[in-house]
């Protein structure tokens, strides 16, 4: 990525990891789809009330490996292959280690938190067993999204893609038939991800290895046999940590911002919490394309202040951000025009009005807002990439706060609406503090590698 045009390979890269993250949200969609059509609206609510806390961890997973990419990706451009190996090494050790804390705490706590977001007595049960079998999986989730995020450091953005169907396709399958085969619910769906999400880290891990056995050490080849590699590296932890929190912070803003908000749409019961649930699943396959960008402008980033070309970098930025504008307005399109249409594919036509009201009400709005979390995405990308996180990780908590003091405070006036109302606040909010310090340059003068 540090040759030829910065347009074209900004989206000759981005392409496959948009296509890899539809596929993801198809993956996750799936389980609603499949039992809001053949278990029920109950059902299909419980998903939803355990959709919020189960998109932040597939979040904090995503930029986890994200931002512990970046510091490989400098690696890579720098040609520095010992170390590049060190990072990836490093960052699964870590990750995997967080992945058994975070399951461990998860299959604790799980009935405390749906009873904090004041989840629906009629789909509290479902939705604690739904959670408690995918942190059992967690490990499987962390550990192939951080070998995604290495594969994409690399240049490599095909690879994940087809992982990605692969997992996608076994976990329709295996949904399908464990709700209408084995008549097993709400579980049945969570016990198929579990599974897709496994194989898919174990082939992953194994073709990561074939893919770091190519790099060779070339001039720093006797260095390395005299020094050992090292498999972890707590220095270069440090590194990696610095711009992964903030990354996990922005990956997971609008999963977080779901999260606490929770509790305001299941107070309006589990009809609207259904709409809600399959409106916000498509609004997670909208954003897919600009985040997709905003990794992808990361990396572009990171690979370019490795090999000090800062020049190449406000050159991709200003075609990331056209590619940003295409990608909006063909969104906006598809959902004006289709929305209905959309909500009934998550809905068996047994369910009420304001299922129906909810699900096309939310998205006749914020089809029109994609472009704000476009910019902000691909903005935040620059500085990420760079390792300039101290404003971005300011500008993602200003969008996150918006979107949780708006949701809880207008809602009693506004309705359930204000919890979409308050989304193109948060983004517009996040892009203006990013840009600012976009066009200050200070972020060229940033290293996390020397």
């Amino acid at each position: 990525m540090t040759e030829g045009a910065p347009g074209r390979a900004l989206f000759v890269f981005a392409m496959p990891m948009i296509l890899g993250n539809l596929f993801q949200q198809f993956y996750n969609m799936a389980d609603s789809v499949i039992v809001g059509r053949f278990v029920g609206e109950e059902a299909l609510a419980a998903v939803g009330a355990s959709y919020a806390l189960t998109t932040v961890f597939v979040m904090l997973a995503i930029g986890g490996g994200n931002g512990s990419a970046v510091v490989t990706a400098q690696y890579l451009g720098a040609r520095r292959y010992r170390e590049l190996k060190t990072s990836v090494s490093t960052a699964l050790i870590f990750f995997l280690a967080l992945s058994f804390v975070l399951a461990a705490v998860g299959l604790v706590g799980s009935g405390a938190i749906l009873q904090a977001l004041k989840t629906p007595g009629n789909v509290l049960g479902a939705a604690r067993q739904y959670l408690d079998i995918y942190f059992l999986g967690l490990p499987f989730l962390f550990m192939y999204n951080v070998l995604a995020s290495m594969f994409n450091a690399m240049g490599d953005s095909r690879t994940p893609l087809y992982l990605l169907i692969f997992s996608s396709l076994l976990n329709i399958g295996l949904d399908i038939w464990f709700v209408t085969g084995l008549s097993m619910g709400v579980a049945g769906v969570a016990i198929a991800t579990v599974i897709a999400q496994g194989l898919s880290a174990i082939i992953s891990f194994c073709l990561l290895l074939r893919r770091l056995s190519g790099y060779r050490d070339g001039e720093e080849g006797e260095a390395a046999a005299a020094e050992g590699r090292k498999l972890f590296d707590a220095a270069m932890l440090g590194r990696m940590i610095k711009v992964a929190v903030p990354t996990m912070l922005q990956q997971s803003i609008v999963s977080v911002g779901m999260l606490l908000v929770q509790s305001v749409v299941n107070g309006f019961g589990s009809s609207v919490l259904a709409g809600y649930t399959a409106a916000g699943r498509i609004e997670s396959i909208c954003i897919v394309p600009m985040i997709a960008l905003g990794n992808a402008m990361s990396t572009f980033t990171a690979q370019n202040m490795g090999a000090k070309k800062e020049e190449r970098v406000r050159m991709g930025y200003r075609s990331a951000c056209l590619l940003v504008g295409v990608f909006a307005v063909l969104i906006c399109g598809i959902l004006l025009v289709g929305r209905r249409q959309i909500i009934g594919a998550f809905l068996g036509g047994n369910e009420t009005t304001a299922a129906y009201a909810t699900g096309t009400a939310y998205l006749s709005f914020i089809a029109f807002f994609f472009a704000l979390i476009g910019l902000k995405a691909v903005t935040d990308g620059v500085l990420r990439g760079c390792g300039d996180v101290l404003v971005f990780t300011m500008a993602n908590l200003v969008n996150l706060a918006i979107r949780v003091a708006v949701a809880n405070l207008c809602a009693p006036f506004w309705g359930v609406a204000a919890v979409w109302c308050a989304v193109p606040m948060g983004w517009a909010a996040n892009y203006l503090i990013s840009f600012v310090r976009y066009r200050s340059g200070k972020w060229s003068a940033k290293r996390l590698i020397r």
